[in-house]
């Protein structure tokens, strides 16, 4: 069978690109080897989420006297992690039904390119069939990194997938990388009860955040009781015994042997671009991801590429914007009856990671910010100011911005504290308007709430601030 467009994935990138291409009066099929929804739906975002809400509830648990209520209770470890299942499949039915009232047809199976205009789809039976298109859009993700000196097995030495998946509670776990993968599980199983060390090979945790931030998580994970080793290395694991013993390298070139029921390997991802069909049909790669324009059109006429197989940060709601805007330039090349869409603006891209306390950020740090020559006004907001954040018992944390001291140009905004990451499409708006310092003061902001504390570091970026 013919087709407009076949998508290949079904990730937060797929999916939306498909749904865009038929709102837009295209023939679309969509090709999935495993689950609707990809990695994001069914191993990443969703079902960590839920994961961090059950270590959450617990930890209102455990201290609900703070609250003035007496309550007690034990965790039921297995049950979070069904609970966390239950929450992903339901939404990949989700998915499904959105495939149906959109009227794209699902190919189950592993996905290749044969050339212009042809896939290859290797069914789970090993059945082969080719279906053809006039467009396709890759879309095929990433995967757990492994590092050469820490090979998964998927029992001792693990990934993401594994770490939401095992039944049995840890008693203790070694965590390597601390970006966001990392310090949210860490959050997880060191708050049911696990001996968590996080291991970083940089100078410091969640290291593509702002200086600040890292320090601030740093010591609120120190409280918690999570132990912290940056400018160290797993030179090598040994699994033979009951547990794991892992070599760690120290800044001073000294090692010390951690030991522990678990490791797993939070090091970032990789695309998954191998086999394809990108060598044989001639679609350009470079470092390991496949090369792309503004449009997100490889080199190949007629095939796009989104998410985390492309340069572009590998954050799903990248992708989601990628993926429309894959679909929408394709209906301005075929029907001319489309608006050509509007490039993304990579600075303009907001991060959030969901370890308590949570973290949110968008454009430059202060660091970036003077390395690109800008004088800047910097303020900061503690959340121990604030009246809301004091009511819910969450004073850790602070707001901070950063501003162009010329123009007032909102340069960037870094938040870790109670629910930020729900406060950060302000500065995304914000800053896609142009809006400056003074429009964002003489905003009015709703008290109280967590959300004021952005009007309230730009005070006091400009020596206006009230409460602090």
């Amino acid at each position: 069978m013919a087709y407009d467009v076949i998508v290949i994935g079904s990730g937060p990138g797929g999916y939306p690109a498909a749904i865009r291409a038929s709102q837009l009066g295209f023939k679309v099929a969509i090709i999935e080897k495993e689950s609707l929804g990809g990695i994001c739906l069914n191993w990443g975002c969703i079902p960590t989420k839920a994961l961090l809400k059950s270590a959450q509830v617990y930890e209102y648990v455990k201290h609900s006297a703070n609250y003035g209520i007496n309550a007690t209770g034990t965790h039921d470890f297995e049950g979070v992690i069904k609970r966390s299942r239950g929450v992903a499949d339901k939404m990949s039915k989700g998915i499904q039904f959105l495939m149906k009232k959109n009227k794209i047809d699902v190919i189950p199976g592993y996905g290749r390119i044969k050339g212009k205009g042809q896939v290859e789809v290797t069914a789970a039976d090993g059945s082969k069939q080719v279906v053809e298109s006039k467009y396709i859009v890759i879309a095929t993700g990433g995967r757990s990194r492994e590092l050469p000196n820490l090979k998964q097995d998927g029992k001792k030495v693990i990934g993401y997938r594994e770490a939401m998946s095992i039944t049995t509670q840890p008693k203790s776990m070694i965590i390597v990388g601390s970006g966001a993968i990392g310090v949210e599980f860490a959050y997880v199983y060191n708050s049911m009860g696990t001996k968590v060390t996080i291991v970083e090979f940089l100078p410091r945790i969640v290291p593509v955040e702002d200086e600040d931030i890292s320090k601030e998580l740093e010591k609120q994970y120190k409280k918690q009781g999570i132990e912290i080793m940056t400018n160290s290395s797993v030179e090598s694991v040994d699994t033979s015994g009951n547990g794991v013993k892992a070599t760690v390298k120290k800044q001073d070139g000294s090692t010390v042997t951690l030991e522990a029921d678990i490791v797993l390997s939070a090091v970032g991802v990789v695309a998954n671009i191998e086999n394809i069909g990108l060598e044989e049909s001639g679609i350009k790669t470079e470092k390991g991801k496949i090369v792309v324009d503004q449009y997100q059109q490889t080199s190949l006429a007629g095939i796009y590429a989104i998410g985390d197989c492309t340069p572009g940060q590998a954050l799903a709601h990248v992708a989601t914007k990628e993926g429309i805007n894959a679909a929408e330039h394709m209906a301005y090349t075929e029907k001319k009856t489309s608006h050509l869409p509007e490039p993304l603006d990579y600075n303009n891209i907001p991060g959030c990671t969901y370890c308590t306390p949570e973290i949110s950020s968008v454009g430059y740090t202060e660091k970036a910010a003077k390395e690109a020559g800008y004088e800047i006004k910097v303020g900061k907001f503690p959340f121990v100011a604030s009246g809301k954040a004091t009511a819910a018992g969450a004073t850790e944390g602070f707001v901070k911005v950063i501003f162009d001291a010329k123009y007032g140009e909102f340069l960037g905004c870094h938040m870790i504290g109670n629910n930020v990451t729900e406060n950060i499409a302000e500065a995304v708006v914000a800053r896609k308007l142009e809006t400056t310092a003074h429009e964002i003061l003489n905003a009015v902001h709703p008290h109280p709430t967590m959300s004021e504390g952005l009007k309230e570091a730009t005070a006091a970026a400009y020596g206006e601030a009230i409460d602090i």
